[in-house]
């Protein structure tokens, strides 16, 4: 039921009702003698202490941040793979003085694709480290937790107590099993999981709009002029396709952040958010901090997907596990907590991914005083008419570096947190 314990299946928590007096709490003990003179409803277990709705935002908040300082790096990479302002040549630049003609980087489609991501991650990290420095994996930090505190908030306060009062609205919810309560009906979750989702994008978008700029304003580091031109040699031990793409990514730093520099050198871009912010509104109006909030809206599919997955992979779980209803030390279910959000989290990024590449594109800065992306379908048709289908996964493999961790460590530390809160 909805008010089992964490330790069972960690749902407890997502449940504000109690139901310490129904029937099926007292069958639990079928050896107590019905002669007894102690009363009947002191011989059944003690019910779990349902949380508030300040606990859950609170768990959740927690678990948020520290999901975000693990991967932050990832987020970067995938923020700047998403964007067209960081796209490298199609040719390989050849060596300076090797003579070696310039070569067209292979399409990237089908499984070799998905390769080419990977690759791309890895380059991009390197890329980043060398020219200006480590530190810069870990921009847009600071706008992250100011925003995954009020966001996790807002969320893991919303889904728990919606998903309570629309079971109180809608008692006779369908269920997959007799004997399930209307909260465990895939619909109320689904719903509960949608007002959760819109009130979080509402309530945060400004402050990822400031995170995404101050992730794509490069800053680069004084390097010698051979940097750019140590490109691997034809002789390279790796592989011809690895070492083309290397040269390719390694040449076209120069030209890129070149071009990027003087698209952005009428306006030089702040260093810091609250300057970010101020310049935002300056030239851009309110309105500006709002860009990529139809998107947002988008992605609640991916919300939606991810909380009605976590629900029923912690079902399968508990119906794996044996005694249910006895606490459980921590160790005995961080696996299937740590599998449950994970799993989810990887499902609903992989089927609404597009989105975030979308989102990312429209929270662009102007180039030349000019905004290319200016709406959701425009957007949508530009980046394919331009770049191709596989433009809309740019960045697939650094953001599931990052999200499936992130969510994993999210939720562990939620239920955890939010099983300490109601001890």
């Amino acid at each position: 039921m909805a008010s089992s314990s964490l330790a069972g299946s960690s749902s407890g928590y997502l449940s504000t009702d109690s139901t310490s007096s129904s029937p099926a709490s007292t069958s639990l003990h079928p050896g107590a003698s019905s002669s007894s003179s102690t009363p009947p409803s002191t011989t059944a277990p003690p019910s779990k202490k349902q949380l508030s709705g300040w606990k859950h935002s609170a768990a959740g908040s927690l678990g948020g941040m520290t999901g975000a300082i693990v991967t932050s790096p990832f987020d970067v990479v995938k923020t700047r793979l998403q964007s067209d302002l960081f796209k490298h040549s199609t040719t390989a630049y050849p060596r300076k003085g090797a003579g070696v003609t310039a070569k067209a980087v292979p399409v990237r489609s089908g499984v070799a694709g998905g390769l080419w991501h990977f690759w791309d991650t890895i380059v991009m990290i390197r890329r980043i480290g060398v020219e200006e420095g480590w530190r810069a994996l870990y921009k847009g930090l600071g706008p992250s937790l100011v925003g995954i505190i009020p966001a996790r908030a807002i969320n893991f306060y919303f889904y728990p107590t919606s998903k309570a009062y629309l079971a109180k609205q809608f008692p006779n919810a369908p269920t997959e099993k007799p004997g399930q309560t209307a909260e465990d009906s895939p619909l109320i979750h689904l719903s509960a999981a949608v007002v959760a989702g819109i009130m979080t994008a509402t309530g945060t978008n400004p402050i990822w709009v400031v995170k995404t700029r101050l992730q794509l304003s490069a800053r680069k580091k004084t390097l010698p002029a051979s940097f750019y031109s140590a490109i691997p040699s034809p002789t390279s031990p790796l592989p011809r396709p690895i070492a083309t793409s290397a040269a390719a990514l390694s040449a076209s730093a120069s030209a890129m952040t070149g071009s990027h520099a003087h698209a952005t050198a009428a306006r030089p871009s702040p260093a810091n958010a609250l300057s970010m912010t101020l310049d935002i509104v300056r030239h851009e109006g309110i309105r500006g901090l709002y860009r990529g909030l139809s998107a947002s809206y988008l992605g609640v599919s991916e919300g939606v997907i991810q909380w009605v997955l976590y629900e029923r992979f912690k079902r399968i779980g508990k119906t794996t596990s044996p005694h249910l209803d006895e606490p459980r030390p921590l160790l005995s279910y961080i696996g299937s907590i740590v599998g449950a959000s994970g799993g989810a989290k990887a499902v609903a990024s992989l089927l609404t991914y597009p989105h975030e590449v979308i989102r990312t594109r429209l929270r662009q800065p102007a180039v030349h005083g000019v905004k290319k992306y200016t709406g959701l379908l425009q957007t949508l048709k530009l980046v394919l008419a331009e770049e191709g289908v596989h433009a809309l996964y740019g960045g697939l493999t650094a953001h599931m570096f990052r999200v499936v961790p992130n969510a994993a460590c999210m939720f562990l530390i939620y239920e955890v947190v939010a099983e300490k809160l109601g001890s």
